[in-house]
Formats: C-alpha cells, sequence, structure tokens
C-alpha cells in the first residue's frame, strides 16, 4: 500500500537552484492519494472540538475545503493581501525571500470558536504563525495545526509547539 510521501514528487532545483520542492499536485490529483490524506488529516484531529477549518492560500484550501466537507464544518480562507472583498484584518510575515502580508475577513471567526488550520507543507512556520496570529486576533481559538509535508530542519514545527499549538504532519522529509 502506498504511503502520503509515495504520491509526492520532488523537483529538484526549483524554483532555485539547490532547491528540493516537495510538489502535492501528484498526490492532490490521484484520487486515492487524495482520499487517503484528507482521511488521514481528519481521523488525527477527531477527538478535537472543531466549529471551522481554516486554510493557507492556495493548497491549504484544496485540503480544507475536503475536510470541512467531510466534518460538516465551515470553511474560511486565509489569503494573500489584497484578494478578499469587504473588511479584513493583515498579518505581515517573513518568508526566506522577503516579506508578505495575508488577510482574513474581519467577521470569519466568532470569539470563542475552536478552528483547526491547514496546509500542504511547514517549511520556517513564518505563513501558519501569521494564520495563528490573525485567527487569535479575530478571538478565536486555534486547537490544532494540520499539514501534509513537514520540513523539520527549517524549524517550523518547533516554532509552532513553541507557540503552545498542537501540530501534526502526515510526512516528512529531511535535509531541506
Amino acid at each position: 500500500m502506498k504511503t502520503i510521501q509515495d504520491y509526492i514528487r520532488t523537483i529538484p532545483d526549483f524554483p532555485h537552484e539547490g532547491i528540493m520542492f516537495r510538489d502535492v499536485t501528484t498526490l492532490l490529483s490521484d484520487p486515492r492519494g487524495l482520499r487517503l490524506c484528507v482521511d488521514q488529516m481528519i481521523h488525527a484531529h477527531m477527538d478535537l472540538k472543531i466549529d471551522k477549518i481554516v486554510a493557507l492560500e492556495a493548497r491549504g484550501f484544496v485540503l480544507g475545503g475536503a475536510m470541512a466537507h467531510q466534518m460538516s464544518l465551515g470553511f474560511v480562507p486565509i489569503r494573500k493581501q489584497g484578494k478578499l472583498p469587504g473588511h479584513t484584518i493583515s498579518q505581515a510575515y517573513t518568508l526566506e525571500y522577503g516579506e508578505a502580508v495575508m488577510e482574513i475577513h474581519g467577521d470569519a471567526l466568532q470569539p470563542g470558536e475552536k478552528v483547526l488550520l491547514v496546509d500542504d507543507l511547514l517549511a520556517t512556520g513564518g505563513t501558519a504563525e501569521a494564520g495563528v496570529k490573525l485567527i487569535e486576533r479575530l478571538g478565536a481559538e486555534v486547537v490544532g495545526c494540520s499539514f501534509i509535508i513537514d520540513l523539520p530542519d527549517l524549524g517550523g514545527g518547533a516554532k509552532l509547539a513553541a507557540m503552545g499549538l498542537n501540530v501534526h504532519m502526515l510526512c516528512a522529509f529531511d535535509g531541506d
């Protein structure tokens, strides 16, 4: 039986020389791989009380939407700056190559709601940390974070754990 890691393609030297890009599109495009992934992500959090799934742009939307549907929960996107209409709140964060800003609708979450944060990959943790800050600024509580891939050498998992968050990853690629 194939594992999650078996479905993920590695593309050397993308987007820059020396980078081993972990491409989840091969996982998402395979019906068995997608089902296995979503089922495992849901199963890891079955013991938590969750009100909403919040996902990070863009591949997180595929996972978060599928998970929210399966769990009969609402779905909330966190997007890059300028992509959401209406009133939003913003959070800047640092990338390996600069800065970016993420946004969420100002009325997307209610105080006290329990949220599961979802994305495809955890590297340095900057994007996930920005997502957590946005969720908390709306008064909601992050009860868990779920990712397909962890790149543990880049420290994102340790960063989120140091924030007191329950973090779950389906697989890891060392040395990236």
